[in-house]
């Protein structure tokens, strides 16, 4: 009786599944992702389901293919396939691979089509692309962060060479027996604590750009110090979280320079990051690079401080300052519309069913069995036609 409606249910999600990767195909064909501000079309999939990023990811891959895997998407229209199922195959699977793995599809698991795919013939990229240097960081539990850096072997060397002097210097001042003897762990640290006194010195407001505005006061233009002249949206976006040092102008002429222009301090940044956390912008989660906006403008006459400031990702400040989106304040009581005043909410679009669910068969789902791969022919990529 249970495994009965849990067939008929997966049979009806993996329709509804189906039903959604035609939708997404949709909104992809008429590029209808950047109207609603979102970055991308897996992170609008993530925002208005509700689902995983990583779901997101294999909705979006199907909806990339459908026209290559038609037999596969019809069986997951009918609930004959899941979509991690299809997804495995959308993301890996060779062109013109559709009719021979929705065959192997109906009795394999996910696993399985895994396997299958990494066995089907593939051609050697020619050169292996560098990785480049990369840092990459892990979490374990409560204690402990690991962290991995890949550098090339100058920058190894300099970072060696800079390790190893904080650590001769540590020893060099190392007191006696009675504390622990200085540790490479403890080098490191003591770099990156004089990187930072050195930078916190050399820019006290670092995570600000100062800027040289030249102000016509006679018609509403500006430009860079030596540079171009600035929209009024370029403007706006500079002087939203920049110190901006403003030269006044007549006739091209420069009559008198203005004060240095709202200064975020640190303190009342960091009371920033700890209201907002990260984005404001519904539906995005970004949390690294963020812009501290001005919801009233500065040049409006917009105040600087927590009522009048959110945190916004450099994307969505963009967007914001060419009009795509609009943010109203205050903080407290923020409205964020599309471009054409259609306000973005934060949750899923989920609600409660108003139609009947789909009439299909129960899903049968996999075999379970082991696979014999000794047995199994991997897809055969048909070769290029000849010109002969």
């Amino acid at each position: 009786m249970l495994f009965g409606e849990l067939a008929q249910l997966c049979g009806q999600r993996n329709a509804i599944d189906g039903r959604l990767v035609e939708l997404v195909a949709a909104l992809e064909r008429e590029d209808l992702a950047g109207l609603t501000g979102a970055r991308s079309l897996p992170a609008l999939v993530a925002w208005k389901t509700g689902m995983t990023p990583r779901n997101a990811d294999t909705m979006v891959a199907v909806a990339h293919r459908i026209e290559e895997f038609p037999v596969c998407v019809k069986d997951l229209r009918a609930g004959r396939l899941s979509l991690d199922q299809v997804g495995v195959i959308a993301e890996r699977g060779a062109h013109g691979s559709d009719a021979h793995y929705a065959e192997l599809a109906a009795s394999a698991t996910v696993t399985q089509l895994r396997t299958a795919i990494d066995l089907a013939p593939r051609d050697e990229p020619e050169d292996t692309p560098d990785p480049g240097p990369e840092v990459s960081k892990t979490s374990e539990g409560t204690a402990y962060t690991t962290y991995r850096i890949r550098l090339s072997r100058l920058d190894a060397a300099t970072f060696d060479a800079a390790v190893q002097s904080h650590h001769d210097g540590l020893i060099a001042d190392h007191p006696g027996e009675d504390t622990s003897f200085p540790t490479r762990v403890q080098a490191f640290m003591s770099v990156v604590d004089a990187g930072w006194d050195s930078a916190v010195a050399r820019r006290p407001h670092g995570q600000h750009t100062t800027i040289v505005v030249h102000l016509d006061i006679e018609k509403p233009a500006a430009a860079l110090h030596l540079g171009p002249i600035l929209t009024d949206d370029e403007r706006r976006l500079l002087t939203c979280d920049a110190t901006c040092e403003v030269w006044f102008e007549r006739h091209g002429q420069p009559i008198g320079a203005g004060r240095t222009t709202r200064t975020i301090s640190r303190r009342l940044r960091r009371a920033l990051e700890h209201r907002d956390r990260c984005c404001v912008i519904p539906g995005c989660a970004s949390s690294r690079g963020l812009h501290a906006h001005h919801i009233t403008h500065w040049e409006d006459g917009g105040p600087t401080d927590l009522s009048n400031l959110v945190l916004v990702c450099p994307h969505h400040h963009r967007l914001h300052h060419r009009g795509e989106i609009t943010i109203t304040g205050p903080a407290d009581r923020l409205a964020v519309t599309d471009h054409d005043g259609q306000p973005l909410h934060g949750g899923s679009l989920a609600r409660p069913p108003t139609t009947p669910p789909p009439d299909v068969a129960p899903y049968a789902g996999p075999t379970g069995e082991r696979a014999q791969w000794w047995w199994y022919q991997p897809f055969q990529p048909q070769p290029p036609p000849s010109n002969n």
